[in-house]
């Protein structure tokens, strides 16, 4: 069975940005996304992208009161599918995503397994590019992707 890889809002906005969604498609072919990320996304979405809700939304509502929306919904979403990888940034959801042991990585994560996986040639342009927008990464992060990557 092909392992389901759901996408938090953050590492689709980044990597749009930058112009390179196409890294989530090489590496894993199929996102999943929710409807609330989507939302939050708010731009045209390729066909390698899916959309599926949770359907214990009592359980996503609590999830709420700990993570943002579209956090709560990848997580619910989650919990109730087998053989998961999260995508998330946001430390808070990191932390449940550990609690609720489910499988997950951050965008850096990503480009690091891109990387190794001959996906992508080097990460060191890709974070470049990163750093020219909003998106904060310290230098120690970022030596510690680079070694990560083997550059």
């Amino acid at each position: 069975m092909q392992r389901i890889i759901i996408s938090d809002t953050s590492c689709l906005i980044i990597l749009d940005k930058i112009g390179e969604t196409l890294i989530l498609k090489k590496l894993y072919g199929q996102i999943t996304i929710t409807s609330t990320i989507a939302q939050e996304f708010g731009q045209a979405l390729p066909n390698w992208i899916s959309i599926e809700d949770a359907t214990n939304k009592t359980y996503e509502n609590l999830l709420q009161t700990t993570v943002d929306r579209g956090e709560a919904s990848a997580i619910a979403l989650a919990v109730e599918l087998d053989n998961c990888l999260l995508i998330l940034d946001d430390y808070k959801a990191r932390r449940l995503a550990s609690s609720l042991e489910l499988n997950f990585t951050g965008t850096f994560g990503l480009l690091v397994e891109a990387k190794l996986s001959g996906h992508l040639p080097s990460v060191r342009p890709i974070l470049d590019k990163i750093k020219q927008t909003d998106f904060r990464i310290s230098l120690e992060l970022e030596s510690k992707i680079l070694n990560r990557a083997g550059e």
